[in-house]
């Protein structure tokens, strides 16, 4: 597990493109038969990437967390973006499909993932916060999800919002996880921009040809930067940043926020006027 540890908004104003993207982009997030997590101090969220292929595969930080087993202070939140796989929680199996997602209440001992096909593994995007309750385990069914409708082909920002870890869905302690399908022709996947300063977010691209690029914008609304994304990259946003991103061609991305409350629509709107 790699550490990310926090930034306040002035300092990106000096890092190099090098320095941003070391410090907010997380580049390889699925290796087959491995898992590859980041610790980001800024809400002390962690992500990343499970794809089991022959032989299933757990989380242990117990040492690294000061904790007995991973999830003893933790929620979890799953969606599957690659074959069909499997999930076991204290011996109970879940199958988790393309585009299915679990939530998993804390003090859960057992965690295994495995893929059905090993030529097709899984890809399990996980993301953990702490937790202060425990709630029941939800399976999130892709197919019995009804979107939300947003944004306008005239201002490019058309799109589906499935809420898989929201009050609609399930109760979580802090944790929000769902994703944005883009409509064919559109490319930014939220403008106006907006700030959360109660919550960081960490954006997960990914369903991107190999030449596709996102441009995802951060910082201060007056003084923005950019970093430049290929498929299955996410990247890192602290509450007093800008979210906001466009792409080059189609594109979906998965959205994680921990914070402050789980109001899914509590954001900071920035005008246009005041970007730079």
């Amino acid at each position: 597990m790699e550490t990310r540890y926090a930034t306040a908004p002035g300092d990106i104003k000096r890092l190099t493109t090098k320095e941003l993207r070391e410090q907010f982009l997380v580049e390889n997030l699925f290796t087959p038969g491995d898992v590859n997590l980041t610790y980001t101090h800024h809400d002390r969220m962690i992500f990343g990437g499970v794809s089991p292929t022959s032989q299933e595969l757990t989380i242990k930080l117990d040492k690294e967390l000061g904790v007995e087993y991973f999830l003893q202070r933790r929620e979890l939140g799953i969606i599957n973006i690659g074959g069909n796989g499997v999930v076991v929680l204290d011996g109970e199996e879940y199958d988790i499909n393309y585009r299915d997602g679990l939530y998993v209440g804390k003090e859960t001992k057992e965690l295994y993932f495995r893929s059905e096909n090993s030529s097709q593994p899984a890809k399990f995007y996980v993301v953990s916060t702490p937790a202060h309750k425990k709630y029941p385990t939800v399976k999130l069914d892709i197919n019995q999800m009804i979107p939300l409708e947003k944004g306008e082909q005239s201002t490019l920002n058309e799109r589906k919002i499935y809420q898989y870890i929201h009050p609609n869905n399930c109760e979580s302690c802090q944790l929000q996880m769902g994703y944005t399908v883009l409509e064919q022709g559109s490319s930014w996947n939220t403008m106006p921009a907006h700030t959360h300063e109660r919550r960081m977010e960490v954006y997960l691209y990914f369903e991107m040809d190999a030449d596709t690029r996102a441009f995802h914008f951060m910082g201060e609304p007056e003084e923005t930067r950019h970093l430049v994304m290929a498929n299955e990259q996410a990247v890192i946003s602290p509450s007093w940043s800008i979210h906001t991103g466009v792409a080059t061609a189609d594109y979906t991305f998965i959205w994680a926020m921990c914070g402050e409350n789980i109001t899914y629509d509590d954001m900071d709107h920035v005008e246009m006027s005041r970007l730079k």
